[in-house]
């Protein structure tokens, strides 16, 4: 990955080419910003630019025994960590057990997300972290000597998945690692690293994109007109992924909709028995599914109680939201608003926790009977 293939943030692409020039690439550096805004992309290209054997000014040459195998993502002196899944009939426990899934996960991606990996680990309703198997990898790992290259880079992914367990045995080799050792963290929330990496770490933030970049992006590499291209960049919010999967609306997206459209009609008209089928289907999708599911319903019931505001440069709602949302919207008050939004958080964290996911759906849906039916 080299930077010129990244067609955003160009004021952090020079900050971390300065680092380098001017010896001042720390031995931890912590890339964090939200999903969707290409970090991954930057520490690849970063990692490239230190290996390569001919750098420019701005960039790595591209051409050179170094950056081809980066190219692969096959570099003997280049180390990827990332969060796995344990599965009880094989003994895959580390990244490296997972390199075919991962090379397929990055192969022509700028932008990567979470769901993204889960749907290439085929990960169901199991939640990958980074365990303390990884960390005896990594200090093997950073024991040897870089073998083609001035410096061996181990990029961690996410290391807010690191275990307590990983964490207590790399909190030394992040802190003082070999000479020839770098590390570069990439993480969508900082905040939620343990404190004992995260102090180790010297930060680099890196910004949600810009409407305007999304649409640039939409229009110049998914021929979006711009119409349609800027009503996607709204929803979007700076997440380049989020844009990217809602040009399918045969995905999941429009999936939810779809649910959610039913699930507050059938709410309206009281229809008990066909909110309890709605509650199986929808339990039936599985615990990450449904948690993302009802992050949307969120979502939905906010932009619902804006659309009330008649304010349209507030309303992030696709075409096809906003047209049931004129509708619908009435019956999201301030009388209710806080009711549903208090439900769907609570189903979203039971569901989480494993609890059954039919009891807590039918719960949930028998509920917003009673908050619709209530007026400001």
């Amino acid at each position: 990955m080299k930077f010129a293939e990244i067609p955003v943030h160009t004021a952090v692409k020079t900050h971390l080419l300065r680092m380098v020039r001017g010896g001042k690439l720390p031995h931890a550096l912590l890339i964090s910003g939200p999903e969707g805004s290409g970090k991954l992309s930057l520490a690849r290209a970063l990692a490239q630019y230190m290996q390569c054997a001919c750098p420019g000014e701005t960039d790595s040459c591209g051409e050179c025994p170094s950056c081809k195998q980066h190219r692969s993502l096959n570099h003997a002196d280049m180390h990827y960590v990332f969060p796995v899944i344990k599965k009880k009939s094989e003994h895959l426990l580390v990244s490296d057990d997972y390199l075919a899934e991962w090379r397929e996960f990055l192969h022509g991606r700028v932008f990567s997300s979470w769901q993204g990996w889960l749907d290439t680990l085929d990960a169901g309703n199991s939640r990958p972290a980074i365990y303390v198997e990884e960390a005896a990898s990594i200090l093997h790992t950073a024991g040897m000597s870089a073998y083609t290259s001035p410096v061996k880079v181990v990029l961690i992914w996410l290391p807010e998945k690191i275990s307590v367990e990983a964490a207590n045995k790399l909190l030394k080799i992040i802190e003082e690692p070999w000479e020839d050792t770098r590390f570069i963290l990439v993480s969508n929330d900082a905040s939620a690293i343990l404190p004992t990496i995260f102090s180790r770490t010297q930060r680099v933030n890196v910004p949600r994109l810009s409407d305007a970049e999304v649409v640039s992006l939409l229009a110049g590499s998914y021929a979006v007109d711009h119409g349609e291209a800027t009503a996607i960049a709204r929803m979007a919010r700076g997440n380049a992924c989020a844009a990217i999967a809602a040009l399918d609306t045969r995905g999941e997206a429009g999936e939810f909709a779809s649910l959610f459209r039913d699930a507050m009609r059938k709410a309206y008209l009281k229809d008990v028995r066909a909110l309890r089928e709605l509650g199986d289907r929808m339990a039936a999708m599985g615990r990450e599914k449904n948690c993302r599911m009802l992050e949307y319903f969120t979502s939905q019931v906010r932009e619902n109680f804006i659309y009330n505001l008649h304010q349209p440069q507030l309303s992030f709602l696709s075409a096809d939201e906003a047209q049931f949302s004129a509708r619908f919207s009435p019956f999201v008050n301030t009388a209710n608003v806080e009711g549903i939004l208090a439900d769907f958080d609570a189903a979203h964290t039971d569901i989480a926790r494993n609890a059954n996911a039919k009891i807590v759906m039918f719960d949930t849906l028998l509920r917003l009977i009673v908050h619709l039916i209530k007026k400001p």
